[in-house]
């Protein structure tokens, strides 16, 4: 099982777009893939015409494999399956606070409901937390979607930081460029700059500012199921191709 965390800790940065096009790009090339929507919001959930988990609160999440596995649904496309939000995991935090392992616990869960899957891939919300202290430990890549501007070099700069405070392994870190409009000298500059200053973690890829991205809220699919011809389906297809999973 391999386990990729879309993330971010800022919010409206094209997570949950990468989440939901990238789970669906590994799958359509022929593995059994999990996305877990691990945000409380359930917007992964929602794009895949998904309802919420009634099952699934945030303390049977870590229980154990067989409520874990009770609540993932089948979505629309072979070999992909949702493990659904609701908003009890937003007490996530409050839960692990209170538990032994608190830093190790998702790694545990994964193992125990998704080792069925060849991929996990999370959704995760944005924030520093226990949760996402979790996830930097569970997943082999985090993937990470950075609009080129001037808050969001900052929050990378933080997330840099954090793993190396923490002594987490950087490598994991896989930073793309996101929500890129590429007439605009800001855009042009800040990738520049931030290539120059992570050279190791910024991939080639990059994904558009687009309206086909924008109207995943519309048609619940991915791009590439309803614009498969679009700038933005061919670059989640090149970010899917560099991550080599």
């Amino acid at each position: 099982m391999h386990v990729i965390a879309c993330y971010s800790n800022k919010g409206g940065v094209g997570k949950t777009a990468t989440s939901v096009n990238l789970a669906h790009a590994i799958a359509h090339s022929g593995r059994q893939v999990l996305l877990c929507d691990l945000d409380p919001q359930g917007a992964s959930s929602y794009y895949f015409r998904v309802k919420p988990s009634k099952r699934l609160s945030e303390t049977r999440f870590f229980e154990g494999s067989d409520r874990f596995a009770d609540a993932i649904r089948a979505s629309d496309f072979d070999g992909l399956d949702i493990l659904p939000a609701n908003r009890s995991f937003r007490d996530f935090d409050r839960f692990l606070s209170r538990i032994r392992s608190k830093r190790s616990r998702l790694s545990r869960a994964l193992v125990a409901g998704g080792a069925e899957y060849d991929v996990v891939v999370l959704d995760c919300p944005p924030n520093f937390s226990l949760l996402s202290e979790n996830v930097f430990r569970a997943a082999d890549r985090i993937v990470v979607p950075v609009p080129p501007s001037t808050l969001s070099e900052r929050t990378f700069e933080q997330l840099v930081e954090f793993f190396k405070d923490q002594g987490l392994p950087r490598r994991k870190i896989s930073a793309f460029f996101s929500m890129v409009e590429g007439r605009k000298s800001l855009h042009r500059d800040t990738m520049a700059r931030m290539r120059a200053a992570y050279p190791k973690r910024f991939l080639a890829a990059s994904i558009p500012y687009s309206a086909d991205v924008e109207r995943m809220g519309l048609r619940r699919a991915p791009v590439a199921e309803y614009a498969p011809r679009s700038k933005a389906a061919a670059c989640y297809a090149d970010l899917f191709g560099e991550l080599a999973l």
